[in-house]
Order: structure tokens, then C-alpha cells, then sequence
């Protein structure tokens, strides 16, 4: 991951909303006494938000002196999270590509590469329009379902260049697909549907108390042998 700077440019101040100040608040009265710095990355975040979803110098000082924080550990904060975006970014979706083993084995260079065509040719640039930047960024925690980009709070799972690219033409046009597996896999379920655990009756309730059925089945069976070895002893 490469060196997180502020952006030069920066606002000369930041405020929250009413909205969020009262927002804040609630978020920051959730911790006890001596514990308000738990509440620094949703603070932070919501700043983010606010401000074209990129975070500001006064908003870091602002979230500090909310918390009784020093400034420099709420910007280690957000100099370490890549989930915080420190300069602008596209207004319509900033794309943040996995690059991790995982997706990187499963063609994450290829979306890079999408990225560089469709946006711009580096990452943390904007697009001619303004509209679109991308940046990779280690794990986003989806690996079964690998490779996958993150735009703002959703995830794009099980992506190939070609649905990457329905991706950032849905964000393009104001109708972004679903989030998610975009194979229409169901989590993290095998690709090509289930293999296992197939059987209707295993959620039918058809086998309801069948496994009572069975013990009893072979208690029986179990009894008879012993009987008829008893016998048979007898006999002997």
C-alpha cells in the first residue's frame, strides 16, 4: 500500500450538518466515560460523507477536539484505513480494487487494467468528467468470491473485466447494478448452484423424528441378535 498524504488542496474549515452534529453526539453518549475515542472511524466517516465522500483536514481537527484527541491520532487513523479517502474523488463512484492475493489470482490486474481505460490511466486521478477515480487497495475481505472492487459502501464480487465494465456503465447512467456477486452466486455459495445437501426432504420436513425411527430400528434389530445368539447358546 502506498504512502496515505493529505491532499494540498484543502477547505479552510469544516462543520457538520445539524443533522450530523446531532448525529455525532448520540454516536459519541453510546461510550462510557473516558472511551469517546471508540467513536473516532464513525465520526470520521460520517465527515467523509458529508464532504463529497473524501475527508478533509479541518474535518480530522474537528473529529479530534469531538473526542479529546490529539490531532496526530486521529490522522493516523485516517492515513492507515483505506476505507478514507484523503483527496477528492469521483463524484459518481471511486472504485477501489482488491489487489490481494486472492483477487490478484483471480484477475484482479485484468479490472486494473478497466480501470485505466475507463477513468484514467493512474489511480487516485479523476476522470475527464470528474465522475469516476479508482485506487487498489489491499483486502476488502470478500476472498471467496475473488476479485472484487469495493465503490463507496458496496462490494462487487465474482467480477470479470467485461462486468466490471457493466459496473462503472451502470454508475455512469445512475442505475448501478445490485451489489454482491454479479454471477448471481448467493454469498459465498460453489459457483454453477449447490452440490451438496440437494435433497428436497431435507427441507420438506419429510424426515422429521426419522432419526427416531432409525435408533428404534436398530435397538429392535440389536435385541433380536442377542436373543437368538442367547438361544443358540442354549441350544449348544
Amino acid at each position: 500500500m502506498s504512502v496515505r498524504r493529505l491532499h494540498p488542496d484543502q477547505p479552510n474549515s469544516f462543520a457538520f450538518t445539524a443533522e450530523n452534529e446531532a448525529w455525532a453526539a448520540a454516536t459519541i453518549a453510546k461510550y462510557p466515560a473516558g472511551k469517546q475515542a471508540s467513536a473516532v472511524i464513525p465520526l470520521l466517516m460520517r465527515a467523509q460523507e458529508q464532504h463529497a465522500n473524501w475527508l478533509p483536514e479541518p474535518a480530522i481537527r474537528l473529529v479530534a477536539d469531538k473526542l479529546g484527541m490529539a490531532y496526530i491520532r486521529v490522522y493516523e487513523v485516517a492515513t492507515f484505513y483505506t476505507q478514507f479517502q484523503l483527496g477528492p474523488v469521483g463524484s459518481k463512484a471511486h472504485v477501489q480494487v482488491c489487489g490481494t492475493t486472492p483477487c490478484m489470482l483471480r484477475g484482479a490486474e485484468a479490472l486494473k487494467d478497466v480501470c485505466r481505460q475507463k477513468i484514467h490511466k493512474d489511480q487516485f486521478h479523476l476522470s475527464a468528467d470528474g465522475a469516476f477515480s479508482w485506487e487498489e487497495v489491499e483486502c476488502a475481505g470478500t476472498c471467496a468470491n475473488a476479485p472484487m472492487v469495493q465503490i463507496f459502501a458496496d462490494t462487487y464480487e465474482d467480477l470479470t473485466p467485461e462486468l466490471l465494465e457493466k459496473v462503472i456503465d451502470g454508475y455512469a447512467k445512475g442505475t448501478p447494478p445490485k451489489p454482491g456477486s454479479q454471477i448471481g452466486r448467493v454469498a459465498s455459495s460453489p459457483e454453477g448452484g449447490f452440490t451438496a445437501l440437494t435433497d428436497p426432504s431435507l427441507y420438506d420436513g419429510s424426515t422429521i423424528g426419522s432419526w427416531q425411527k432409525r435408533l428404534t430400528e436398530a435397538d429392535a434389530k440389536s435385541a433380536a441378535a442377542t436373543a437368538a445368539a442367547a438361544a443358540a447358546e442354549k441350544k449348544a
